[in-house]
């Protein structure tokens, strides 16, 4: 007497027919899950890079961190170089995050408008984040006018 056991993961049931959940349709989503797959990972490289660069810059240049202040930020923030440089970890955090929490969204919200509002708030909070952020960054007024009165810094034209 012999028993075949299946493999685990094979998706096929007591009868030797494939299980409904294992089958793939037309409207697979599986570029799109491949494709956030590669994003995650190469995301997570350039943000490494970003992260540290920003670390090295804010914390250990210069007299670290008792020299971050307004001024530090608007003379930072004057260059557009490091704009562009928080720029880019703004975004590329945000969406590496989102996409993260995405997945444990898709993971454990068993019910389906569960899931679908979780991720319509998951969305709008990005959003809001990710547009506010970049307002900030390339809004951001490095010589403030206080009562008529241009305030003094290194970085302002006088």
């Amino acid at each position: 007497m012999t028993a075949t056991i299946e493999s685990p993961r094979s998706g096929k049931n007591s009868s030797g027919k494939i299980s409904p959940q294992y089958r793939r349709t037309g409207a697979s989503r599986g570029n799109f899950e491949m494709l956030a797959w590669l994003f995650m990972r190469l995301s997570g490289v350039v943000l490494v890079v970003l992260i540290f660069g920003h670390l090295f810059v804010n914390l250990l240049v210069g007299d670290g961190i008792h020299a971050i202040d307004f001024g530090f930020v608007a003379g930072k923030w004057a260059d557009p170089f490091w704009q562009v440089w928080d720029l880019a970890m703004l975004w590329l955090a945000m969406l590496h995050g989102t996409n993260g929490v995405r997945t444990i969204i898709n993971d454990y919200a068993e019910n389906d408008s569960t899931r679908l509002w979780l991720k319509i708030v998951l969305y709008a909070a990005t959003t809001v984040i990710i547009v506010l952020g970049t307002l900030v960054i390339f809004t951001f007024n490095p010589c403030p006018v206080v009562d008529g009165v241009q305030l003094p810094g290194g970085f302002c034209p006088a």
